[in-house]
């Protein structure tokens, strides 16, 4: 009985000792999350700062305080509880301005739906006629997407929500925010609208689109008018029905709300323009990346702008393989054939119309328009090297800060917030090693509303140059296609480093020959003619191979690009 006695008074004694051991912790635990940061005041020294293009001090401190930038110069007075960023000749920036973005967005879940009993005449919200939804629903501050865009300095985004014709309004979000609500900036900035048809229903073309559009809009303004005429004197009047879709236009109609449409190809945003003509509203054309042919359209229009910082992929130069090539051709010294002649055309045209994407930028800031960039349709890691890219085709450093910077605050209302690095300002910051055009250049420090992230470097591999990507063989994938989730397989052929194949599609079921495909590291682009009822449709892909798995794009000049994944089928 003591044997049990003392053994319950050890055991006791144990516990007593654990808890009090425990308890500071937990007290320190439960504290933490009600303490408030020690400081949010933050000194970067030694820095090169460009306050906005054309306007730098070299040498300079910015001092940070409670979101805002306090003080910018050359001999500022530091705060004693400033955090000390050290930047030894960095460069500072402000923030970076994406015009067009689903950067945060969570795309909602496919549903197996019940068929439409009338496809000409389906429900609102299967034909994508949302434009009562708020994207503000949909946004994850802990997505992904929000650090990567964050990590090559952007500080804002213009989001939109997913869908096609008319998904929803716009809300300009910063990335970074542990809410969805701290993320908003300002909410309804615009009515989002794509001129993408609905899949085996009305709208099901472009064309189709657009009548549905002007329905829409000329059912607003008649609701609207019959309300004001309600409000003015309601004895004697029907009261009127409330539309939550018509409503939705109600600012686009008085000219408070700009529509924002996303248009990459030269036929849709020329299609664009014509709904602007025919109803007069305020437009944002976002993502534009054939727009060369119609400047001059867009300088008259009084459109807000936001160009593609996707970019075709360059044809790398070999110069061995072209010197053999011009051997061979001196040694064989036969007339070329018409296939000669019209692969050389082939080609030539397509290098034309790559250095037209490039140079773009540079003829929109020539012609004297004002423009910002969209990141929509690019590749996070590709952004950087794509504005070098267009900075080799013409565009100033100064004019591209600018797209990034001053030019998307003002297209977007912004300018009293943000766009230069001036006192009063919201500290959105981006901190490069070196200039941040320079192809060595690595971003070390983001401000989003005083909050610093810093980032870390990670790890990178080196490329074997003598590795091939093995694509022989069949895929199999899926993208999510303005007609819905379209699979299919696609089967590769590898003869003396040229690629050729066939691609299927679950809509179709029929097999489509692939063209001009190019291999380029790892990147496999390549083309093929998607037969369908209103005729003809040439699919653009572009796939970033990674081992057994890829993914990429898919764009049509009809509907845009859309996402395609894929995995390499095992061999049995």
């Amino acid at each position: 009985m003591n044997r049990l006695y003392n053994s319950l008074l050890r055991k006791r004694a144990v516990q007593t000792l654990a808890f009090a051991l425990l308890w500071p912790a937990l007290l320190f635990a439960q504290d933490e999350k009600e303490l408030a940061p020690v400081t949010r005041t933050y000194a970067i020294t030694n820095v090169n700062i460009i306050q906005a293009p054309g306007r730098k001090i070299d040498m300079g401190t910015v001092v940070v305080k409670d979101g805002l930038i306090v003080s910018v110069g050359k001999g500022v007075a530091i705060p004693p509880e400033a955090i000390i960023i050290k930047a030894d000749s960095m460069y500072v920036y402000a923030g970076f301005i994406d015009g067009l973005s689903r950067t945060g967005v969570v795309k909602p879940k496919e549903e197996n739906k019940e068929r439409v009993k009338e496809p000409g005449n389906p429900p609102p919200d299967r034909a994508g006629i949302n434009p009562q939804v708020d994207v503000r629903t949909f946004l994850n501050p802990a997505d992904k997407s929000v650090e990567e865009l964050r990590a090559v300095g952007f500080t804002t985004a213009h989001v939109v929500p997913y869908g096609n014709l008319l998904p929803g309004q716009a809300s300009i979000v910063l990335l970074g925010g542990a809410s969805a609500d701290a993320m908003v900036l300002a909410s309804k900035s615009a009515l989002y609208s794509e001129l993408t048809g609905a899949s085996n229903m009305y709208p099901a073309t472009i064309l189709g689109v657009m009548a549905k559009w002007r329905e829409l809009y000329r059912q607003a303004v008649q609701a609207k008018a019959y309300e004001s005429l309600y409000a003015s004197n309601r004895a004697g009047l029907e009261r009127p029905a409330s539309d939550r879709i018509l409503e939705a236009f109600y600012p686009v109609i008085d000219q408070r709300m700009p529509v924002l449409f996303k248009s990459e190809r030269l036929l849709e945003t020329q299609r664009v323009f014509t709904l602007k003509s025919d109803l007069g509203f305020n437009l944002m054309i976002a993502d534009l990346k054939e727009g060369w042919p119609i400047i001059n359209k867009v300088k008259a229009s009084g459109a807000k702008v936001f160009l593609s910082l996707d970019l075709p992929e360059e044809k790398k130069k070999d110069d061995k393989k072209d010197d053999k090539k011009k051997e061979e051709v001196k040694k064989d010294d036969k007339p070329k054939t018409e296939f000669d002649i019209e692969k050389e055309g082939l080609e030539k045209r397509k290098a034309e119309a790559i250095a037209n994407y490039a140079s773009q930028a540079a003829s929109y800031n020539k012609a004297g328009v004002t423009f910002g960039f969209s990141a929509m349709s690019a590749k996070t890691k590709d952004i950087p090297a794509n504005l070098r890219r267009m900075i080799a085709a013409g565009l100033t450093e100064d004019a591209a800060l600018a797209a990034l910077t001053t030019s998307p605050a003002q297209l977007l209302g912004l300018s009293d917030r943000m766009g230069t690095i001036d006192n009063g300002k919201m500290a959105n910051l981006v901190i490069s090693d070196k200039s941040y055009f320079n192809e060595k250049a690595k971003v070390k420090y983001v401000f989003v509303d005083g909050v610093m992230y810093k980032q870390e470097e990670k790890e990178v591999k080196k490329d074997d140059a003598n590795a091939k990507v093995a694509l022989g063989g069949t895929w199999s994938y899926s993208t999510d296609s303005p007609q819905g989730t379209v699979t299919g397989k696609i089967t590769l052929k590898e003869e003396s480093g040229n690629y050729s194949g066939k691609i299927s599609n679950s809509l179709s079921g029929k097999d489509a020959e692939i063209k001009n495909a190019t291999l380029s590291g790892s990147e496999l682009s390549f083309s093929f003619v998607f037969e369908s009822p209103d005729g003809n449709i040439t699919v653009d892909v572009k796939l970033s191979i990674d081992g057994p798995k890829f993914n990429g794009t898919m764009a049509t000049t009809e509907a845009g690009s859309f996402p395609v994944t894929g995995t390499k089928d095992p061999k049995f």
